[in-house]
């Protein structure tokens, strides 16, 4: 693939450039290669990820919530690393191949807790919110709010902004967990083992200048469902 003569719009974080190297990474994926070129990933990706989260910061704590707190630093903070953890996995490549920014709670290392999130890469780029295969007494805890405040859930769940950006997407168990009625209001979501809604980008968004815009009127949009998420594991919104 090529992409170099791809070039971002004005004010654009990521270019051609940062695609370019996520290509050749796909195609390149070992160690001596990444090192390499650890320095196209440290210019093209790793710096303007960064820069992303420093420009999202004033916006998420103030406009979606204090509580959570993008992180600039270049391990430990909102990019996620680009090491691949393969102890559990057959595919034993190295390295990822997107670039994900996960914000979470201020102090928060779960990445399975309710976030906010940003997702780019050759096949799909999006902005993602909610909770990614929490865990079971977390889970247990959102479903047991959405069992015991159906209306409060359905008001998240289907606020109009935020359904006009996002999908609600996770998989989910074929029959309803033991203890909760088959006729309860909210059967389908009680099923859930993700709570993830998803809103798709271009990669023309992505490169452009409004990116951060982008991500801020999603983050806002999100809001009712990312704080009911959030009260129901009890952290603070």
């Amino acid at each position: 693939m090529g992409f170099k003569a791809r070039a971002s719009t004005a004010g654009g974080l990521f270019t051609g450039d940062t695609l370019q190297f996520l290509a050749d990474l796909e195609q390149n994926n070992d160690r001596d290669w990444f090192v390499a070129n650890k320095h196209r990933y440290e210019t093209h990706v790793r710096e303007p990820a960064r820069e992303l989260i420093r420009r999202l910061a004033p916006h998420v704590a103030e406009k979606v919530s204090p509580h959570f707190a993008p992180s600039d630093k270049k391990q430990g903070g909102s990019l996620m690393r680009i090491h691949r953890d393969v102890r559990f996995s057959r595919d034993k490549s190295p390295y990822k191949t997107n670039i994900g920014i996960h914000i979470r709670q201020a102090g928060g290392v779960d990445v399975h807790g309710p976030g906010l999130y940003v997702h780019i890469d050759l096949d799909e780029c999006f902005i993602g919110v909610g909770s990614w295969r929490p865990d079971r007494d977390s889970l247990s805890q959102i479903r047991r709010r959405i069992a015991d405040e159906p209306e409060e859930w359905k008001a998240a769940r289907d606020d109009e902004e935020f359904r006009s950006y996002f999908q609600l997407r996770g998989d989910a168990l074929e029959r309803i967990p033991r203890g909760y009625d088959d006729d309860h209001p909210c059967a389908e979501d009680l099923k859930r083992k993700d709570h993830l809604a998803i809103a798709e980008l271009s990669i023309d968004d992505v490169m452009g200048g409004g990116l951060v815009d982008y991500c801020v009127e999603r983050f806002v949009a999100a809001r009712p469902y990312i704080a009911f998420l959030t009260r129901a594991v009890n952290s603070p919104f």
